[in-house]
């Protein structure tokens, strides 16, 4: 197992040699250790905390690979394909049962309280990948239901992390609930970016196959807002999804690239790419207002802003 988690990791390639592939943004664990900084203690007191959501958040990329299909992700073949289906499932058990091990034995006298949100963030997340799932065969979600998903899947464990090292560090209910609802509205910006992303990104930089998140029927925020739209582009793209659901995935599967590229076109016309870029930006106001009602460093409320900025303008 530690060798398919070092593949994960992108520390080896497929046939164990040392490998310099990216790791991801690393954005959860940079949360936890500013976090920690904002209660006014050393960074290093989150570490614990950050290890330990880094942990869950590749957990659950292992197993939403395996779900999803993907092949790639940072632009190698994904786990599952390499090292098969069991060893993926096994892996990401593996982190996730060492993310409280190590959580637990962190020495902070809210070890306990630490691992409570961790826990909490990490049914949220499985309730919203089980609500992702269930949408890609449904003809109609809600703008609403997208965002609950979207909050549990993405949300919950950026709050948590954005939280969990000023757990750690002894700060007060006051400064965590700031910095998670900081953290929850984050996951919203970024979750929205991901799915703009997931349509129009280049697959240079996601390391994403194009329109991924079209071939795989995601309800995503960009194609629900569409469907929800007035006018014939929304009418067009329903009649066009309606009939994708009917369809086997092998049917799905064998389309060309222009028939996703039309479905992209109609998500853009009706409206859903611009809604969803509007969104983004509003949830980026909120998470850093949220920053503004407690007191930290300075210093520290300028990172964490200029962490939200990055979300908001990635392109991958």
């Amino acid at each position: 197992m530690n060798t398919v988690a070092a593949y994960h990791f992108g520390w080896i390639d497929a046939e164990g040699r040392p490998s310099d592939s990216g790791s991801g943004k690393a954005i959860r664990p940079a949360l936890a250790l500013l976090s920690a900084e904002a209660a006014g203690v050393p960074a290093e007191t989150g570490v614990p905390g950050a290890v330990a959501v880094e942990l869950v958040h590749n957990f659950s990329l292992l197993h939403d690979d395996l779900m999803d299909g993907d092949e790639q992700r940072r632009h190698r073949d994904t786990v599952w394909k390499v090292h098969g289906p069991a060893q993926a499932i096994l892996v990401g058990d593996a982190l996730f049962a060492l993310a409280n091990e190590l959580l637990l034995q962190a020495g902070s006298r809210r070890a306990g309280d630490a691992a409570r949100r961790l826990a909490v963030a990490s049914r949220r997340l499985v309730d919203g990948q089980a609500q992702d799932i269930a949408f890609e065969h449904r003809e109609r979600v809600t703008v609403e239901e997208c965002l609950e998903m979207e909050g549990n899947k993405t949300g919950a464990l950026l709050a948590c992390a954005a939280s969990i090292g000023a757990v750690l560090g002894d700060a007060d209910d006051a400064l965590a609930d700031a910095l998670e609802t900081y953290g929850q509205h984050l996951g919203l910006a970024f979750q929205a970016v991901d799915d703009l992303l997931g349509i129009w990104g280049d697959p240079r930089s996601t390391g994403k196959l194009a329109w991924s998140d079209l071939r795989q029927r995601k309800k995503s925020l960009p194609v629900v807002a569409a469907l929800g739209a007035e006018g014939s582009a929304a009418e067009r793209l329903t009649a066009l999804m309606t009939a994708d659901t009917k369809k086997s995935q092998q049917e799905f599967e064998d389309f060309d690239e222009a028939e996703f590229a039309v479905r992209a076109a109609l998500v853009e016309e009706a409206g859903g790419r611009a809604w969803t870029e509007a969104e983004a930006r509003r949830q980026y106001d909120v998470a850093v207002a949220a920053l503004g009602r407690v007191p930290m460093p300075n210093e520290v409320r300028e990172r964490l802003t200029a962490l939200a900025d990055f979300v908001v303008i990635r392109q991958r």
